[in-house]
């Protein structure tokens, strides 16, 4: 392979998640794009997108990790365009809507709901394509999903989480959670009317579905979803490329994610050794364990978030990392905020145990070049 490369960019996406990760070599760029931030990033994300090469808009796989706001709106948004219209061409598209969780329908959380519909009408085949079409889940035995991208020549992707446990919470909450959008569980027709009057996903006429698209499967569709149970649903994956590595964590529950990590180690080894580590919940102090610090052995950690609305990340957690990392670290954040920039002093002094990556001032967003 000649002068691969393997780059992850934590976009502005405010207080949430859009993660661009490209990799490859001299001779083709390929893409994974992971959830699209809350709808209030959206310009910073579309002018992202925009920057495709013309004719060049592949994207191997798009991963909408779950549910809540700040990391599925974007995406609802961007799907709202008609395909044609797509600035990206996703050739998978990993998304657990209640379809895949319940076997039976296929959405779950308002936005969920949205977005399944979308997915359904404009990208079907695409739709969990590396799974057959079913849940993105770690199963309860065995050895944990790996999925060889396809024509990439190396990237590799073993799924964390979420278990069978986490989705079946998810769908439970999904059912009790619905009667708040004033729906009954199969109307997806007054469904589709709020998606139509949220004009927010589709300024102006750009949303061109109507009762006409609607199928069997969709009018199936209906659930709610709350944060608690949307967050151990995230899809987490650990990303291998041309010998450099990358857990990327979504909002997952830690318990899941080390006990798929523990399935992952070989006899006799006690951690996981990769390069780097997106945090889970945005650096959040409930989504670190020091069972996790313990088992894995990185040198970058991401955060990805301003902190405009949950204040993230928490002292905590990256004290934590500073503390507990088996090597010194690299702390990357994706907004310079007074929620973060409190250590970057420190990490300037002489003795520091560890170091800081910032934008510079003024600007927002962060590329790690794991390989370059």
């Amino acid at each position: 392979m000649a002068h691969p490369f393997f780059t992850v960019e934590m976009l502005p996406a405010r207080h949430g998640d859009a993660l661009w990760i490209e990799f490859g070599d001299a001779g083709r760029t390929r893409r994974i794009l992971i959830d699209g931030g809350p709808l209030h990033a959206w310009p910073e994300f579309s002018a992202r997108l925009d920057r495709l090469p013309a004719g060049d808009q592949r994207v191997e796989l798009l991963v909408i990790t779950h549910v809540d706001t700040d990391h599925i709106e974007g995406i609802v948004r961007l799907l709202a365009l008609p395909r044609a219209k797509w600035p990206i061409e996703p050739m998978d598209i990993w998304f657990n809507g209640y379809r895949q969780i319940a076997a039976q329908t296929d959405l779950g959380g308002r936005e969920g709901e949205f977005l399944s519909a979308l997915i359904h009408r404009r990208a079907y085949d695409e739709w969990n394509h590396a799974f057959g079409g079913k849940a993105v889940v770690v199963p309860g035995k065995g050895a944990l999903p790996r999925v060889a991208l396809p024509d990439d020549r190396g990237m590799v992707l073993t799924l964390l989480s979420p278990d069978k446990a986490k989705l079946a919470t998810m769908g439970r909450q999904w059912r009790k959670d619905v009667a708040q959008w004033e729906l009954d569980p199969g109307d997806l027709d007054a469904a589709w009317v709020q998606l139509v009057d949220e004009t927010k996903f589709h300024p102006g006429a750009e949303l061109t579905l109507g009762p006409e698209d609607l199928t069997a499967q969709l009018r199936a569709q209906l659930k709610g979803t709350d944060a608690s149970a949307a967050n151990g649903s995230s899809i987490a994956f650990l990303a291998e490329y041309a010998g450099k590595s990358c857990l990327f964590l979504a909002d997952a529950h830690m318990k899941t994610v080390c006990a798929s990590i523990r399935r992952l180690l070989a006899p006799g080894q006690d951690r996981l050794r990769v390069d780097a580590v997106k945090m889970a919940h945005h650096g959040s102090r409930n989504n670190l364990t020091p069972e996790f610090m313990q088992l894995v052995d990185a040198e970058h950690f991401l955060f990805s978030s301003n902190g405009d609305k949950f204040k993230h990340p928490d002292a905590q957690a990256v004290e934590a990392v500073i503390r507990g990392a088996r090597r010194k670290p690299t702390l990357w954040f994706n907004y310079r905020s007074p929620f973060n920039e409190r250590w970057e002093a420190d990490s300037r002094t002489a003795h520091a145990t560890y170091a800081t990556r910032y934008p510079p001032h003024g600007e927002a967003g962060i590329v790690l070049p794991l390989l370059a």
